[in-house]
């Protein structure tokens, strides 16, 4: 049975990354907010970006412990679909964000061992979605895109109420095992599709789009 899943390409800086992952087949386009991030966007240059983003796929704005002025900023500045909170957010705060910009809201939740699963529990009973992503190493500047895995064994034969997709490592090489082994059914890659730190590869987009499709 075909794979087919939803595919988010995240991360992207130019007209040629989005063209590229529409290309592929993507179902959602991130662009991070985040200035510690290689692949962190101004608004001024993610507008006209989002305008080349058909109707239909989801425009998703990642940022970090955003406060409400950037949000508004945000939302002013760019008509997105989704906003994925990747920080140390709370459940109140995705509840507060939900509210005042009327967005479907993601939440990115780092997972290294069984212990943190119970995190995605708190987070499923006020998120849209949830992105289940590798905790970053102690230390790291980046809360995502740190091209690490976790154990997929963690997710194998758990279900949650709301949509969730699999973050963290994945690659054309594996993300058809680490899907068959979690059950997911969305996928989100960033530094997997690169050569460099924020430098997206069109061959690899393509690749790992075709690989999901399997």
């Amino acid at each position: 049975m075909a794979l087919n899943l939803h595919v988010k390409f995240c991360g992207l800086q130019n007209v040629g990354d989005v063209s590229a992952a529409v290309s592929a087949g993507a179902r959602y386009v991130g662009f991070v907010f985040f200035e510690k991030s290689p692949r962190n966007v101004s608004l001024q240059q993610v507008a006209p970006l989002a305008l080349e983003v058909p109707l239909g796929l989801c425009k998703v704005a990642l940022t970090v412990n955003a406060d409400d002025a950037f949000l508004d900023a945000l939302t002013d500045a760019v008509a997105v679909d989704m906003l994925q909170l990747h920080g140390s957010e709370t459940p109140a705060r995705v509840t507060e964000v939900k509210q005042r910009y009327g967005l479907p809201v993601m939440k990115a939740v780092g997972i290294a061992q069984a212990e943190d699963l119970a995190q995605l529990d708190a987070y499923m009973d006020v998120a849209d979605q949830i992105l289940v992503d590798a905790k970053p190493p102690k230390g790291s500047a980046l809360p995502g895109g740190n091209g690490l895995a976790f154990d997929w064994r963690l997710l194998a034969g758990r279900s949650w109420p709301k949509p969730w997709m699999l973050a963290g490592g994945l690659t054309p090489e594996n993300v058809a095992e680490a899907a068959r082994m979690t059950g997911a059914r969305q996928v989100d890659v960033s530094s997997g599709v690169e050569t460099h730190p924020g430098v997206k590869d069109s061959g690899l987009i393509a690749a790992f789009g075709k690989a999901a499709k399997v």
